[in-house]
């Protein structure tokens, strides 16, 4: 059985610059994810694509496979599932099931993969996204008339007494290829979720997001799984 983990990391980013290798508790942000992918007992390659040559150098030297990405696939507006389909035409060994993990949302756990792919196969699925619980009272706005979305107002319940929503956290997907080629999506099929912490929720997006994920990896995780 063969499982690849790809890894998708542009060199551009307007909101932090040189987002996927700033600093991060010591280390180039992208190569926690490598570390994290590199651990794992069930993948067997690694990919990380990208369109920058310094985090290309960066990935190579830890050890991973490196794909150039091209330019039109490395815009403010290309999706990662363009990054990944490309990942896939260019393996020569079509694997059975890939790894999708974004270098922006590094809170995982030293067993989180494996424990999700695993999980993955186990339950038959299609395809696999990370989450989190929460129990949140959710409101929203349309044509000016604000309205509760997941509860009724009227009879508030207690948080602990609410259905759990599930917040897709961005860590750790798992899907089929045929998934990837058939939806041009990371999910499709019969789609299974697998439950992270609360505080595993952040994907970093802007400097306050990058300052309060590396205070909750140093706190949970640095020196605890690497």
């Amino acid at each position: 059985m063969k499982i690849v983990s790809i890894i998708p990391v542009r060199g551009g980013s307007k909101s932090i610059p040189r987002k996927n290798i700033v600093d991060f508790a010591g280390k180039p942000l992208m190569l926690w994810t490598i570390e994290q992918a590199k651990a794992s007992k069930l993948t067997s390659d690694i990919y990380v694509t990208s369109d920058s040559k310094e985090i290309l150098e960066i990935a190579d030297a830890a050890g991973v496979k490196t794909i150039i990405r091209p330019p039109e696939l490395s815009t403010d507006i290309a999706t990662s599932e363009s990054a990944l389909l490309h990942v896939l035409n260019q393996i020569e060994e079509a694997p059975e099931y890939i790894v999708f993990l974004q270098a922006t949302a590094p809170l995982r756990k030293s067993n989180d993969i494996d424990n999700s792919i695993s999980q993955f196969i186990d339950g038959g699925a299609d395809s696999l996204l990370s989450v989190t619980k929460a129990y949140d009272y959710i409101w929203k706005e349309s044509e000016g008339t604000i309205s509760s979305l997941n509860f009724d107002f009227l009879q508030r319940k207690r948080r602990q007494d609410m259905k759990p929503l599930y917040y897709e956290n961005g860590s750790i997907y798992v899907f089929k290829p045929d998934i990837l080629k058939k939806y041009r999506n990371r999910l499709g099929g019969k789609i299974s979720i697998y439950y992270m912490e609360p505080w595993q929720m952040v994907d970093i997006n802007d400097n306050a997001d990058l300052e309060w994920a590396e205070w909750l990896f140093i706190k949970h995780l640095k020196n605890k799984t690497h």
